[in-house]
């Protein structure tokens, strides 16, 4: 045999082992293709399914708007779902599965520390005991939506595709399953469940004297906007008798003191933006709402475009007709139009969480200390599921007031009393609000809704606005510091019992016809006392907000929307002038590019931004450089302490600059010149050292997007690429209207005047569909990131499916 025909034989195998394997990839592919097409959802067609009492329409435009038409609310719910299940199974099984503490057996150990944590709230006993309780019309309501949730998952083709990729199948919805979807909310809303924030304040008052943790943790007059009241006293520094870091060791920088500073700094916060105007401001005679809720952003999207058209004799011409966005695991809207109202949400960052001093019996560490003697500690034994490993199993310690869940600073145990173990925070109350005629009555339900306490603000066709606390669970608290561990086995000390509709502050009908709420302190007084202190917002995003209301004399929905997409850096004005005013007379060329960078100032934190970047940049350090010395001290005696988080140190860092005592600067400065200098040539050295310089460092290149899939992290990159949102850059920050981070940001973009829903604004990232093959998959989610309106109201449809119910 020649070698030329030895080498075309070597050629044909070779030849056929290539095709042989693309075979098998095109196979693979087909497969996989074929796979994630049966998970999609139905779209067209109609059906016959069981637990229907008559036809139900489903209708979705081009952005995946779902329209349900159907003869009554019950039915409504089943539908909803059934395209719930279909379209975001997945998501919702996360939710549910995060606030029981069931995560680790669908994804392994990895989720493991967060079942740990969640589980100790044992928040399914709780929802399982609120179930219970309802009345009977909402058991229905649940019954009906789970009822519907499981139709639809059974009537996919293929199983939702993301437990394919775990090698898992879907468990059935239970009715108590959407409790915990309202847990979900509490947890992310409340901090967590771990009220970390108080423990820490605890821990910096057993080291620090009064006086000057109080300036620490000073609200900001200069950036409060509150609804009613006045604004909060000066911060006032302490003199050099009552604490003096002259006769302290210098302190270094390490990498524990960065991250116990970062709370510090202004990190994102689940919170939002909401605003209204009276009639007396718009064309139309009516109110009009804004609303943006700002949550960590993920694909898809947490909430879901809906409309639900079904007949109801109190409504205009006996049709409701109902447009927002629902929470899939719920049947409600939650934001949304009623042609009679419109209503929206922001948290309320009262303080909904004590720390209870739990005093063991010496004699009998089983039993601890209450107002009429002794109790015994419950135990529990929790087993956890863990995918591919045994069961972890952790004992919970449960007191009258909650599960004992850390230590005070002098080592005595605590429990943490929360509201959301309480089984009244949850009920389906929220589903009147698709009913309310006003804002009046609007108001006088709000204290009946089983859900995470969150500002309302209502507008009506009327042209009336109005603003209230949501939520039935304000406790009354009586005999200790809400913002400190107490004890309270004393007669008549703790939670005594739960605030009346009366009690609740509102404003109706303000004069000058504007509302606004942005997670800041709204009231103050006995109001202020009632609701709490949970680590308001700092104020300059409400601030902003309300100047800019006040900026104009009449506004349409795109007025409004402008408003939510305001980036203009008000905050830093200052603190650009500080940079200046430091670097005058600078004869450093890094230092001198610095300040010609930060001198052309456009004040936005736009994505081609350089200024803004150097500027905040700057003022990160010198917050930094300010407030080391006393976290330092903190931690030499508690190593896991860290600022208590929702709590901003504007005030403090402001005040120390200005005044610039020296019993309060880091001995390591000479001066505090000193330290302002230090802090921008950290600025140079940080951004300075990257490719391309100072001048390259735009803000849009620190602030991507990242609204990612929560399984794409798992995947290869390209891989997860093609189940995440392009990852663009995105305008805004956290001190302004138009609120934007990594992965986190305004979750939709609501405006609307009640009656004129077809002028109405409804914009909303990651898309309506988790299937990548789904034409609804990212839909709308680049009008979002332009700030291009979407329409409220559905367009023509581009699809419809019916359900029908079986016989008999």
């Amino acid at each position: 045999m020649t070698t030329r025909s030895r080498s075309a034989g070597r050629w044909r195998m070779l030849r056929g082992i290539l095709l042989a394997l693309l075979a098998l990839l095109l196979i693979a592919f087909a497969a996989g293709w074929w796979l994630l097409a049966g998970s999609r959802a139905r779209l067209d067609g109609k059906y016959t399914l069981r637990g229907l009492s008559a036809s139900v329409s489903i209708s979705r435009d081009a952005l995946g708007t779902v329209t349900i038409e159907g003869k009554n609310r019950s039915d409504i719910s089943y539908a909803l779902g059934y395209i719930h299940a279909q379209e975001r199974y997945f998501a919702m099984d996360l939710m549910r599965r995060v606030a029981a503490g069931e995560l680790s057996a669908l994804v392994g150990p990895a989720a493991l520390k967060l079942d740990l944590n969640h589980r100790r709230h044992r928040l399914r006993a709780v929802v399982e005991a609120a179930y219970a309780q309802l009345p009977a019309a909402q058991k229905l309501e649940l019954d009906r939506y789970r009822d519907g949730v499981n139709a639809g998952l059974t009537d996919l083709r293929v199983r939702p595709w993301e437990y394919l990729l775990l090698g898992s199948k879907p468990q059935p919805w239970r009715s108590e399953d959407t409790s915990l979807v309202i847990a979900a909310m509490y947890l992310d809303l409340n901090g967590d469940g771990r009220n970390e924030r108080e423990l820490h304040i605890a821990q910096m008052r057993a080291v620090l004297p009064g006086p000057l943790v109080d300036l620490l943790l000073a609200p900001d007059p200069d950036w409060e906007a509150p609804l009613s009241g006045a604004l909060s006293p000066a911060p006032v520094i302490p003199a050099a008798d009552v604490f003096d870091l002259r006769q302290s060791a210098p302190v270094g920088s390490s990498a524990s003191l960065a991250a116990a500073l970062a709370p510090a700094l202004d990190a994102p916060r689940p919170g939002s933006n909401n605003f209204a105007v009276a009639g007396t401001l718009t064309g139309t005679g009516a109110g009009l709402l804004a609303n943006d809720m700002h949550l960590g952003l993920r694909v898809p999207n947490i909430w879901f475009r809906t409309r639900l058209r079904y007949p109801d004799p109190s409504a205009p011409n006996g049709l409701r007709d109902v447009n927002g966005v629902s929470l899939p695991g719920t049947p409600a809207v939650v934001v949304g139009s009623n042609g009679q109202i419109a209503w929206g949400f922001t948290n309320s960052y009262g303080d909904w969480l004590d720390w209870v001093r739990v005093l063991r019996d010496p004699a009998d560490p089983g039993r601890y200390k209450v107002p009429e003697g002794w109790a015994r500690i419950e135990s529990h034994e929790e087993h956890i599921q863990v995918k591919g490993k045994p069961d972890t199993v952790l004992k919970v310690e449960d007191t009258r007031w909650g599960p004992i869940m850390g230590t005070d600073a002098d080592g005595t145990p605590l429990a943490l009393a929360w509201i959301a173990a309480q089984p009244r925070g949850y009920n389906l109350e929220l589903m009147q609000l698709e009913r309310m005629p006003d804002v009046a009555s609007t108001l006088n339900l709000a204290p009946q809704l089983g859900m995470p306490p969150q500002n309302l603000l209502v507008a009506d066709s009327a042209g009336h606005i109005g603003w209230t606390l949501a939520g039935n669970s304000i406790p009354l608290r009586n005999g200790f510091d809400p913002q400190l561990p107490s004890d309270w086995s004393q007669p008549g000390s703790g939670w005594q019992g739960w605030a009346s509709p009366a009690q609740y502050p509102r404003v109706e009908n303000p004069t000058d016809g504007r509302l606004w709420t942005a997670n800041n302190r709204t009231v103050d007084g006995d109001a202020l006392a009632l609701l709490g202190d949970g680590g308001h917002d700092l104020g300059a995003r409400a601030q902003q907000i309300r100047d800019d209301l006040h900026a104009r004399a009449g506004f349409t929905p795109a007025d409004l929307l402008d408003i939510q997409l305001d980036n203009r850096a008000v905050l830093l004005a200052r603190w650009q002038q500080l940079l200046l005013q430091t670097l005058a007379d600078t004869r450093d060329p890094a230092l001198q590019q610095l300040r010609q960078l930060s001198t052309n100032w456009q004040g936005r934190a736009a994505v081609d931004s350089v200024d803004y970047r150097l500027v905040r940049a700057f003022r990160s350090k010198v917050s930094e450089a300010v407030l080391a010395p006393f976290v330092t001290q903190v931690k030499q005696r508690y190593s896991d302490f860290s600022w208590p988080g929702e709590n901003s140190a504007e005030a403090a860092v402001w005040a120390l600059i200005q005044t610039r005592p020296a019993q309060l600067l880091d001995p390591k400065y000479h001066d505090w010149q000193a330290l302002l200098v230090d802090a921008a040539h950290q600025v140079v050295s940080e951004l300075g050292q990257q490719p391309g310089g100072l001048a390259a460092r735009t803000w849009g290149e620190h602030n991507p997007g990242e609204i990612n899939h929560p399984l794409s992290a798992a995947l290869p990159r390209w891989l997860g690429r093609f189940i995440d949102m392009p990852d663009q850059p995105l305008p805004g920050d956290n001190n302004m209207p138009r609120v934007a981070a990594p992965g986190f940001g305004a979750s939709e973009r609501f405006d609307v005047s009640p009656g004129h829903e077809a002028q109405g604004i409804l914009e909303m990232p990651g898309g309506q569909s988790d299937n990548p093959l789904s034409p609804y998959f990212g839909a709308g989610h680049e009008d979002w990131v332009k700030g291009r309106p979407t329409p409220l109201l559905p367009g023509s449809a581009q699809h419809t499916l019916t359900l029908e119910p079986a016989a008999g």
